[in-house]
């Protein structure tokens, strides 16, 4: 992987893990674009997803802060409950990491006319949550959490984007759209570093040689720089937009990107 490859594969994982048009399914059609193999360099992939994390940490830090400072009072509390109901999102995602990893895998490696089809998925859901006027909630609930974290286990699917599923689900389900947001961003941070730590489980089984491949320091660091500044971009970003309801260019966008990525595959 050149230094000007790294560059490219970071900017697109760092914008497109928080705008709703699919990270997996962009950073999949930017390696078969730039001839980059997605089995190889594992350590590139394990840097720029914590890159986003950190991105993510940096960007939305006053409300982890919160989160962290009434955790820490042991008390049943807003940010006790809070916490809770990431947990509670958290649980469909794992069991789809611990009982269907292989499958999904599969899925992955089975080219671009999959990532176009979950593409027109995505493109569908964000409109379907444009246009939807359901009744307002204060508050996300615990239902609505574990409702919010099927969309993102759903997700795991190339092309179907995790930040587009989870607003566009809370959006259905009627939260309000400044807190959902945010919530979405805080609840994927343990699934990117669960999936993280299994990248470095199957480098570490696979060896060094196939962790690092044909990686350099350079375009590591390289890399891993591009997507935490365009995380940080993309994150806040992409905040502003859910408050002012404008999810429907990305939907356009992802139908025009999943229509073009399907001829691809059959040309």
């Amino acid at each position: 992987m050149s230094d000007l490859q790294a560059l490219l594969l970071g900017l697109i994982q760092g914008l497109t893990e928080y705008l709703p048009v699919s990270s997996s399914g962009h950073l999949t059609i930017g390696q078969e674009l730039l001839g980059v193999s997605g089995d190889d360099n594992l350590t590139f992939d394990v840097a720029v997803h914590v890159a986003t994390v950190l991105s993510t940490l940096v960007i939305l830090w006053k409300e982890v802060s919160w989160i962290f400072k009434g955790l820490f009072k042991w008390q049943w509390n807003e940010e006790t409950k809070y916490v809770v109901n990431i947990l509670v999102s958290m649980i469909p995602v794992g069991i789809v990491g611990i009982f269907f990893k292989d499958y999904v895998e599969e899925i992955f490696g089975s080219g671009l006319f999959i990532v176009g089809l979950m593409l027109l998925l995505t493109a569908a859901l964000l409109a379907f949550s444009y246009y939807s006027r359901p009744r307002q909630k204060e508050k996300i609930s615990v239902k609505d959490a574990f409702i919010i974290g099927v969309a993102q286990a759903a997700a795991v699917m190339p092309g179907l984007s995790r930040s587009g599923s989870t607003i566009a689900t809370g959006l259905l389900l009627g939260n309000k759209k400044e807190k959902l947001a945010q919530f979405s961003f805080l609840m994927v941070i343990p699934p990117i570093l669960g999936e993280a730590l299994l990248d470095v489980v199957k480098a570490v089984k696979g060896g060094a040689e196939a962790a690092v491949g044909d990686l350099s320091l350079s375009a590591l660091a390289i890399g891993f720089a591009a997507a935490f500044l365009a995380g940080c971009f993309a994150c806040k970003w992409m905040i502003n937009i859910v408050k002012k309801g404008k999810l429907i260019y990305f939907a356009i966008y992802c139908a025009i990107v999943g229509a073009v990525t399907i001829v691809m595959s059959v040309i």
